[in-house]
């Protein structure tokens, strides 16, 4: 799964609890924290791993 791609899944996951709550079905109290709480129970989808630039190349030539 591509980094795009886990932003997407992560965000659709925000979105919809926040349609989840607008309709009583998760309650508002749960709903304001639904976003800190997917960030700290999936963190891969939001920290990469390796290099933070991959133009630069650590390999001496």
């Amino acid at each position: 799964m591509t980094q795009t791609q886990k932003a997407l899944l992560l965000a659709a996951a925000m979105i919809g609890t926040a349609l989840l709550a607008v309709f009583d079905i998760v309650p508002e109290e749960v709903a304001q924290f639904a976003p800190f709480l997917l960030l700290a129970l999936f963190p891969s989808m939001w920290l990469r791993r390796g290099r933070s630039c991959s133009a630069v190349s650590t390999k001496a030539g």
